[in-house]
């Protein structure tokens, strides 16, 4: 993915109401932007850590600005934005780079599946089972180059992974796809006590034929893409 313009450079003030965040802009300029991350963003919230923004030119939106990028206080690029995984994740199965995820005719987004739920990213060809593929982000390192997730309790996530056991169970194949949007993790796994409820369901997911990947990001001020899969700790 490659963002539309150049970002703008700032400090975080704070994050607060989920949504929001006050940045001072390099400029001197202080603004409002929209974070799209329902997460904790555990480590990745302090003032005065640098931040970087896109603007839209789209009059309907409340918020003109967007977060899109922070620098953590070591040094690490974290790609906060949660509207872009799927996309990342899509294009690269699209160009080839996720050789787990090839070979398949057809690519779909947000398809209606399960218990009243949309799937991620469909994947279907006329020789095999459909792929459900749900993607989750991850931005969240509690200890130097372990990704962890999640970063809050999530009970939607718990039960996609279970809407994922159930396509397994019908003779499809299922993969959870962990997005990690950090460059400076080569190991995974699950933040069991953050959440003990999602991580009692992905072993339960696991052992049913769910499968895992984790897809770490190469990410710079004008791109984040998928470098290569890491594995679990």
């Amino acid at each position: 993915m490659r963002f539309d313009k150049p970002l703008t450079p700032g400090r975080l003030i704070k994050r607060y109401k989920r949504f929001l965040a006050d940045v001072l802009l390099d400029s001197g300029e202080v603004i409002t932007a929209h974070v799209a991350n329902s997460g904790s963003m555990m480590g990745l919230c302090e003032p005065g850590l640098r931040v970087w923004l896109s603007r839209s030119d789209d009059p309907k939106r409340k918020l003109a600005w967007s977060w899109e990028l922070v620098e953590t206080a070591e040094g690490a690029l974290v790609g906060i934005n949660t509207s872009h995984p799927n996309a990342i994740v899509a294009d690269a199965i699209r160009a080839g780079h996720v050789p787990a995820l090839a070979g398949y005719d057809s690519l779909r987004r947000e398809v209606k599946y399960g218990r009243n739920s949309r799937i991620d990213i469909l994947l279907e060809a006329a020789d095999r089972a459909p792929c459900y593929v749900e993607v989750k982000n991850c931005t969240l390192a509690r200890q130097a180059g372990l990704a962890e997730f999640p970063d809050a309790v999530t009970s939607r996530g718990a039960k996609h992974l279970q809407e994922l056991s159930d396509m397994v169970a019908a003779g499809h194949r299922a993969v959870m796809a962990y997005l990690v949007q950090r460059n400076d993790c080569d190991r995974f796994e699950i933040a069991a006590d953050i959440d003990p409820v999602y991580a009692a369901s992905f072993a339960e997911a696991t052992t049913a034929g769910v499968e895992v990947l984790v897809l770490r990001c190469a990410l710079s001020l004008e791109t984040v893409e998928i470098s290569h899969l890491i594995p679990l700790a």
